[in-house]
């Protein structure tokens, strides 16, 4: 029952993440930040997720990090978060750079203070096209610097066993394990409702589809997905 911290964005992974560790771990806690994304709601769902599996949720506030980080759509000031699937190029203006970098350095502090013994990342297969911080090359070379950073010190794991799983395959996992899903958000765009276009979006909700689970996410247009997953596929 190895205590593990999980980095909590409030969407489907790292939700389903949370929930896997508690069931197969010791859940110390769920670490969400404030990088000053336009989607900032998330981070209330991931305190809904926190409060469903009793845990403590600390939120990391890097906005003072953030506002150099414009270069991404996915930050306050920056270019309109595009529509589309996520294969397709255009969406890589939603990288924040080194963005997992950040995070997870911040995370292996906090859980060698806590004397935690891993971190988790809810990293997935159909990331490693579009972010280079999610693919495994960097996931290994990350858990051997921080082998190195806290030699001596403390051992901290870096869990991510999502790493070779695709959206669909965690959805499944996490209608087995019980997440509430309903509690999740995953829209980049920050609007009330998931606006059903962004890559994210699209990803959702063709992962329910692919699982053939209900999705109870309301979209503002829940139809867009079949017409960017046909774009994508005319270019390929």
């Amino acid at each position: 029952m190895i205590p593990t911290v999980v980095l909590c964005s409030g969407g489907i992974d790292s939700a389903t993440l949370a929930y896997k560790v508690a069931a197969e771990r010791k859940l110390d806690r769920l670490i969400s930040f404030d990088y000053g994304q336009r989607h900032r709601r998330e981070i209330e769902h991931a305190a809904r997720i926190a409060t469903a599996l009793g845990v403590r949720h600390d939120v990391v506030d890097i906005t003072a990090l953030g506002k150099f980080l414009t270069s991404s759509s996915l930050i306050t000031g920056g270019d309109a978060v595009p529509d589309g699937h996520y294969a397709q190029d255009n969406m890589k203006s939603t990288v924040v750079p080194n963005r997992n970098a950040i995070m997870l350095t911040i995370a292996f502090g906090i859980a060698a203070g806590a004397k935690a013994g891993a971190v988790g990342i809810a990293v997935h297969g159909g990331d490693h096209f579009i972010y280079p911080d999610c693919r495994p090359g960097f996931i290994a070379a990350f858990a051997a610097m921080q082998d190195r950073a806290l030699e001596d010190m403390w051992q901290v794991e870096l869990y991510s066993p999502f790493l070779t799983t695709d959206k669909a395959g965690i959805v499944a996992e996490g209608a087995r394990l019980g997440v509430p899903f309903e509690l999740t958000w995953s829209c980049y765009k920050g609007g009330d409702r998931h606006c059903g276009r962004c890559g994210t979006c699209v990803e959702r909700r063709e992962a329910f589809h692919l699982s053939s689970l209900p999705d109870p996410t309301q979209y503002e247009d829940a139809d867009y997905w079949l017409q960017a997953i046909a774009a994508m596929k005319a270019k390929s």
